[in-house]
């Protein structure tokens, strides 16, 4: 199509001149905010919990941003990087600031995104037709756990140095390829300049560049299906009322309407955002561990070695598959395989088929030490969350309308991911050891026994039309 300058009369306003101008040069651009932003019509009953998808997006900002300021001075060479970062909090101008921004924007980056899922989990924003739309997501949490864990050892402290030598040694519980892979990982036998450089030029230019296309695809997949709600009723669709413009009666255009909604969200973060920065940005060691302020010495091993707060249920699952849990996963796939043998209303090549199968696993979770399978689980923690869409068979999206013992099958699962996180930030003991079994049991059962405690009980009818109240 032949460019065209649109006619405008001469006496309008400047400002619609310019717009004039702009938008007969680049029409994709109004297209594209048309459709995403003041034409996107998103459910009217959002709640708080709606608040941190836009949070999200900003501490990536913020992250991005501090993150080109950081490397204008920090220097990724063992023998230079702890210096840099001192350098950078005493003698560049509000570079302690930049620093602490970023650092805390690592945590605030987790608890946002930790909040941001569990409402898609309690909301069933995971359900048909956005199954697309969580796989996006969770690919973005499962990168943004691999940006902090290289960006972690880049300061070059002790918690860095000998956190990045536990993790990349785990690898080497990986039968055939584990040394060789671990190896390859450091880029060395040990953590050393090598390992410095592949981190860093992994946190700062492949992984963000990954987030980035994650996030766009995340939400142009959203916009295309259109956002869930706490009802779980869809407002687009063949079966959903439309207006005489052919706009949802249940729906408000995103812009101005929750443009303006989430700026409460935003201001109430930066309040809380800026009070940890100036005013405790170790936040008592979780947000930035005291061992992480001594250079990193290859030669002295910190008294406990955990990671970050944000990575601790998953290392606390790590150190709880032990011989002893080996046993009890055994014992359980023996007992399931039984009571689907003996109950179950399968045919019979398929009941043959489950003991086969289980017979087999128990083999393999003996033939191998049980540190490899403490990989295979903290891995699994997290892909296991990729299958959340075709593991819930529940009649309803919402928890609003299911049981309310689901409501405590839901609670009981985030008490006990915090119970997991703070074991895992505690040194190894019997009874920790015990209660992290339990709660990885739990962890999991909470996900494979989902198909069927997700149909148990009497669901209330959800409304036709979402449910409403000014306020």
């Amino acid at each position: 199509m032949a460019f065209q300058e649109r006619e405008i009369s001469p006496n309008a306003p400047l400002t619609a001149k310019l717009y004039n101008w702009f938008d007969s040069r680049f029409p994709t651009a109004t297209v594209e905010y048309k459709k995403h932003m003041s034409e996107y019509y998103a459910p009217k009953n959002f709640n708080f919990w709606y608040f941190f998808g836009s949070l999200s997006l900003l501490v990536l900002v913020i992250q991005i941003v501090t993150g080109i300021f950081l490397v204008m001075h920090y220097k990724p060479d063992a023998s230079l990087a702890f210096g840099s970062v001192e350098y950078i909090m005493r003698d560049v101008p509000w570079g302690w600031l930049i620093r602490y921004m970023h650092s805390t924007g690592a945590s605030a980056f987790f608890i946002v995104v930790y909040l941001h899922m569990y409402r898609g989990l309690i909301y069933g924003s995971y359900r048909k037709p956005r199954e697309l739309v969580w796989i996006f997501g969770c690919a973005i949490f499962l990168s943004l756990m691999g940006e902090a864990f290289f960006g972690y050892l880049l300061p070059w402290g002790q918690m860095s140095y000998w956190g990045a030598q536990v993790i990349v040694n785990l690898f080497s519980a990986i039968p055939f390829i584990g040394p060789e892979l671990s190896l390859w990982i450091r880029g060395d036998y040990v953590v050393s300049d090598a390992t410095l450089n592949r981190f860093f030029s992994f946190h700062v230019i492949a992984i963000p560049l990954v987030i980035i296309g994650l996030v766009a695809a995340h939400i142009l997949a959203l916009h295309d299906v259109g956002s869930n709600n706490p009802d779980g009723v869809e407002i687009k669709g063949p079966n959903a009322k439309m207006d005489e413009h052919g706009h949802p009666v249940d729906g408000i255009p995103f812009h101005p309407y929750y443009t303006v909604h989430d700026i409460l969200g935003v201001s109430v973060f930066l309040i809380v955002f800026t009070a940890i920065i100036f005013f405790a940005p170790e936040l008592g060691g979780y947000f930035l561990e005291y061992n992480n302020f001594i250079p990193a010495d290859p030669l002295k091993t910190p008294p406990h070695i955990a990671p970050v707060w944000y990575f601790t249920p998953y290392y606390s699952m790590l150190r709880a598959t032990t011989e002893t849990m080996v046993n009890v996963l055994c014992l359980l796939a023996a007992i399931a395989a039984i009571f689907t043998f003996i109950k179950g209303k399968l045919p019979g090549f398929a009941k043959i088929a489950v003991i086969v199968a289980a017979v087999v696993g128990i083999l393999l979770l003996k033939a191998f030490d049980p540190k490899f399978w403490g990989v295979v689980v903290m891995g699994l923690a997290v892909i296991i969350l990729f299958a959340l869409p075709w593991l819930d068979h529940s009649p309803v999206k919402s928890i609003r309308y299911r049981p309310r013992w689901h409501w405590w099958m839901y609670g009981i699962f985030v008490a006990n991911f915090f119970v997991l996180g703070y074991l895992g930030i505690q040194p190894p003991s019997e009874i920790g050891t015990i209660i992290a079994q339990v709660g990885t049991i739990y962890y999991f059962g909470f996900f494979l026994l989902m198909p069927w405690w997700s149909r148990v009980g009497k669901f209330d009818t959800p409304p036709e039309r979402i449910v409403f109240a000014g306020h």
